[in-house]
């Protein structure tokens, strides 16, 4: 917490420079913290994640998302997890000079960088710091493979520097899709609408860059209806690529996902807790690895089926973990006689 300090006139999340938004303003206040981190590749040990190394330039989301796992984060900084993590947002103003000093230590081997394995890299704030990126032209410089997990519409901004990476590097983007509109309006309040969300693989599917349609998290008794639907948009889209993971509700993020799934779904609260209890043999969470991201039982089963043979039908592939990550890196470290422009 000593190096944060408030910024007393935050940017506005709402400007037109580069996003448009799709709805009305939250009525809980933006707080906005600039920090000089120390570090910004962060390692992963985790079996259930695809990815080894990630970069988080915002601490905190904007978008609000019921469910997100990453809320227990923000209790690390001294804040909560609820309204907190949604509105007191954290900045790493240093970000890119941090990951190319990454990139220079010998110990750097070029693996793939994911952007980010908490909180969305393209979250409103994005428009204006533009933090995200200036790592991705630090990415580009260094020819690092990057992936790219977002719901926001903001990252079409960069599709150019994305196909650039692509082209000289590796890249490929997960956009998550996992309800319709009417249905993440009140999960997802502040993130891109998902129609917006199948627009924006329709243009990087076109600029030829590898798009994976993330159908997560599956909310039994919520959502776990509408994925074969959404994969078949997403597909139609230009999607190439799709998973699926159980929501995860540690005991940090639980208390927001019911009181919110109360209030914005009070018919269906009752049942969807008893789905998830379904799922999870009684409980609410398995926070164990090789768990955490899939249910048990049969209702399980059946949805992971149901998800598999959707898949199977529309041509879309589920081993995306090893997309790229099983080829020869193409990092390298610029020197004088180098340049973005050279092949």
């Amino acid at each position: 917490m000593y190096s944060m300090r408030p910024v007393s006139n935050p940017p506005n999340p709402f400007h037109e420079r580069d996003l448009s938004w799709d709805g009305p303003p939250p009525p809980a206040e933006l707080v906005v913290y600039e920090e000089e981190a120390r570090s910004i590749l962060s390692k992963n040990t985790s079996p259930d994640l695809g990815f080894s190394f990630s970069v988080n330039p915002y601490r905190g989301c904007f978008h609000a998302c019921t469910y997100c796992y990453a809320r227990r984060s923000h209790q690390y900084l001294g804040f909560g997890a609820g309204t907190d993590f949604d509105r007191k947002l954290v900045v790493k103003r240093n970000a890119a000079e941090l990951l190319r000093e990454a990139f220079q230590k010998a110990s750097w081997r070029g693996e793939t960088v994911v952007f980010s394995g908490n909180t969305d890299c393209y979250q409103p704030l994005e428009a204006s710091y533009r933090l995200t990126q200036r790592c991705l032209e630090a990415c580009l410089e260094f020819r690092n493979p990057v992936g790219i997990i977002t719901k926001s519409k903001l990252i079409r901004r960069d599709i150019d520097l994305l196909a650039e990476l692509h082209e000289r590097a590796r890249c490929y983007v997960v956009v998550s899709v996992a309800c319709d509109d009417p249905t993440a309006r009140l999960l997802e309040p502040y993130a891109s609408p998902p129609s917006k969300r199948i627009e924006t693989i329709r243009l990087l599917a076109a600029a030829n860059i590898p798009v994976t349609v993330s159908a997560a998290p599956m909310i039994p008794g919520l959502n776990d209806e509408q994925i074969p639907e959404l994969l078949a948009r997403a597909r139609e889209a230009g999607a190439s690529r799709a998973f699926m993971s159980m929501v995860r509700l540690s005991k940090d993020v639980l208390p927001v996902f019911l009181e919110r799934v109360e209030r914005d779904f009070p018919g269906r609260a009752k049942k969807i807790r008893h789905a998830i209890e379904e799922m999870r043999a009684g409980a609410m969470n398995d926070a164990s690895f090789g768990s955490r991201m899939r249910g048990k039982g049969a209702r399980w089963e059946a949805t992971r089926a149901m998800f598999e043979m959707t898949c199977r039908r529309l041509g879309l592939d589920t081993d995306w973990r090893d997309a790229t990550d099983r080829e020869v890196t193409s990092f390298r470290r610029p020197t004088r006689q180098l340049s973005l422009f050279e092949g």
